[in-house]
């Protein structure tokens, strides 16, 4: 049973083997998408009614324009439908919606999209649904240090201020908790360039599963799974104490 007073405060997905999963059944890789991008609404309403207070999806990064062009434009679409098809429900929900990334070379269509979901949803108070798209934690990162710099150059910042905590504030993800627990799905185990610095102290989880088939029963058992872990922060641990005291 899921203790609801131990749920993660930011989950994040990194929705991977939607292609091979169709193409498993005979399909269309393009088809995989198209049910993975729903995938991404019920596992939202599912993180809702757990309590989650941020669910962060890895949804397109910025190595993966090297794909099919055919392929790469349907995502394209894909999430614009996306969008115009949920918009209204995650504002009913009081979900707030936020895109992490950079703009270029996202379509134009698909940039007004996003900028329109993001001022609706922006002073909505419950789930925050973050959505990484043409996102690269280095490039992230590189940002970053250029924003900092900027803000040092105008003086609205200096380098010995600087620490851990004020140089995330210069990062995407500025104002949101760091993610407590990692699920990438299709069993790959690597991180692949998605929140390198804000992963830093989170529990990592690799289900076997393809994502089109990742539903409320599979969170549900992730979230058991980093119930039982002991997340230490760097400290010794309670076993551990509790052998020191015997």
């Amino acid at each position: 049973m899921i203790d609801k007073n131990n749920i993660p405060k930011h989950g994040a997905r990194i929705i991977y083997g939607n292609g091979r999963w169709a193409k498993e059944k005979g399909l269309p890789r393009t088809f995989g998408h198209r049910v993975g991008i729903n995938r991404v609404k019920e596992i939202v309403k599912v993180a809702d009614k757990l309590g989650i207070k941020v669910i962060t999806f890895f949804v397109f990064s910025t190595e993966n324009w090297t794909r099919p062009e055919k392929e790469v434009n349907m995502l394209m679409r894909s999430l614009n439908n996306f969008l115009d098809r949920n918009i209204d429900e995650l504002d009913e929900k009081n979900i707030r919606l936020m895109i992490i990334g950079r703009d270029d070379p996202i379509p134009k269509f698909l940039q007004t999209k996003i900028k329109e979901a993001q001022d609706r949803t922006k002073d909505n108070t419950g789930l925050i649904a973050v959505l990484a798209l043409n996102y690269g934690s280095r490039q992230e990162i590189v940002d970053a240090v250029k924003k900092f710099t900027n803000a040092v150059i105008k003086d609205e910042a200096n380098l010995e201020g600087l620490d851990i905590e004020n140089f995330s504030n210069y990062l995407y993800t500025a104002g949101l908790p760091d993610p407590d627990l990692l699920i990438r799905t299709s069993g790959e185990m690597r991180i692949s360039n998605f929140l390198l610095w804000q992963l830093s102290y989170a529990e990592l989880y690799f289900p076997k599963k393809y994502w089109p088939d990742f539903g409320k029963e599979d969170l549900e058992k992730a979230i058991e799974e980093y119930q039982k872990r002991e997340r230490r922060f760097g400290d010794i641990g309670r076993t551990d104490v509790n052998k020191e005291a015997r």
